[in-house]
């Protein structure tokens, strides 16, 4: 494999993917993420973008010109902006393919064939490739060519239908599930794409769509619905609910008859215990309501910290409904060094919160501007000085300004 710079802070056994070159060709969140994922675990990701930057950038807070969305999905990458529209924009980037040992793609079916960076032609001129697609619905069949976002996913997949109310209202889950769901099945798709090539030194095309993400991420919802015939948007024991107390809201629950002895005990509640029309999660979820409404008339009277020192005690499952300031400020994040200051250009810097399991933590770098390491990667990746300079004058290529760059 080509040997690139990985800026990690442990030695190269640390990091599982050191010296392992990405290219992102992919926008918005589900290929972006995946190839984040891989630049965490030590792999050098190149993002490639047109002029007008991944339509990403300008979705929801935006700050110094690139969005939160943007920058949570993009940190570490190294930015080249190709005008693939134009020939030689396009025979640049299937160049890059050509040197790659990963390539990720998550345009609609047919778009990286026309652009000259499909699977069936890297892959004759580079057998060992992995090469990441990710599609709305797949590569083909009646849904291949539909328009697929988050929001249009979580209601075509039954998202929506499993986050409904008790009255039955469908509800979107306000995370970008569908999405954020698929970019973790494709990274470890490619981890064991990758662990195959290691085996037997051939690439493969790790195909995944959005929609079967959303049917795998709701595999128990959809089980348990085939054998009821029908889906209840409750819990599934009783008690478990969120409570108001005097001063904040506190998630408790009980799965069992053990932990709901937990908890009578945790709230003195000895008359709990000697009813037998409580002694099973089933006949407690039969008097739901009732446990719920006396659970919440005791809770109201006393502040959180006092009911958290006595489930506490007990052991019992539990939680204060926090915001992300309080996330911030909560015990075990300043222990994990759960959220992490990511110095991005515009302003403070930002709270950012890593995927789990990496071996070693590679220091953080801020999601690139736009071009902002064109001439640097493809000098390194080869391509000639002058030859850039000459698509840099066409507007084949673009280097994001001085101040941009150093940054």
């Amino acid at each position: 494999m080509p040997t690139s710079p990985t800026d990690l802070s442990c030695a190269p056994s640390c990091a599982p993917y050191s010296g392992l070159r990405v290219l992102d060709l992919s926008q918005g969140i589900a290929g972006p993420y995946c190839a984040q994922i891989l630049w965490q675990q030590g792999a050098d990701v190149v993002k490639v973008e047109p002029p007008d930057g991944d339509w990403g950038r300008h979705v929801g807070v935006v700050r110094d010109d690139q969005s939160a969305l943007s920058i949570a999905y993009n940190v570490g990458k190294r930015g080249v902006c190709v005008d693939a529209r134009q020939a030689r924009g396009k025979t640049l980037l299937a160049d890059m393919a050509g040197r790659a040992d990963i390539v990720i793609q998550n345009f609609r079916p047919g778009v990286a064939e026309r652009m000259g960076v499909g699977y069936d032609g890297l892959a004759e001129r580079r057998p060992g490739l992995v090469y990441v697609s990710i599609s709305g619905y797949g590569p083909d069949g009646p849904y291949a060519h539909a328009p697929a976002s988050d929001s249009v996913m979580q209601a075509d997949s039954g998202l929506m239908y499993a986050n409904q109310t008790p009255a039955g209202e469908p509800r979107r889950i306000g995370l970008l599930m569908a999405d954020i769901a698929t970019a973790l099945y494709a990274a470890q798709a490619a981890s064991a794409a990758l662990y195959q090539r290691a085996r037997s030194g051939r690439g493969q095309h790790v195909q995944l769509n959005l929609f079967q993400a959303c049917a795998a991420l709701q595999v128990n919802d959809i089980l348990a619905y085939g054998i009821a015939g029908e889906r209840e948007a409750v819990a599934v024991s009783a008690p478990n609910g969120v409570f108001q107390t005097a001063d904040a809201r506190l998630s408790v629950l009980a799965l069992n008859n053990d932990q709901f002895a937990r908890l009578c005990r945790a709230l003195e509640r000895p008359e709990w215990l000697a009813d037998p029309a409580l002694s099973s999660n089933a006949a407690r979820m039969a008097q739901r309501e009732r446990l719920h409404r006396e659970m919440a008339e005791q809770l109201a009277r006393q502040p959180a910290a006092h009911w958290e020192e006595r489930l506490a005690r007990e052991d019992v499952l539990h939680a204060r409904v926090r915001d992300y300031d309080a996330l911030a400020a909560h015990p075990q994040a300043a222990h994990l060094g759960l959220l992490e200051p990511l110095a991005q250009p515009g302003g403070t810097p930002l709270p950012y919160a890593r995927a789990p399991g990496a071996p070693a933590r590679r220091p953080l770098q801020a999601a690139p501007a736009i071009g902002q390491h064109t001439v640097e990667v493809l000098t390194e990746w080869g391509v000639a000085p002058a030859e850039i300079q000459a698509m840099l004058q066409a507007g084949v290529l673009r280097q994001a300004d001085a101040g941009k760059e150093s940054l």
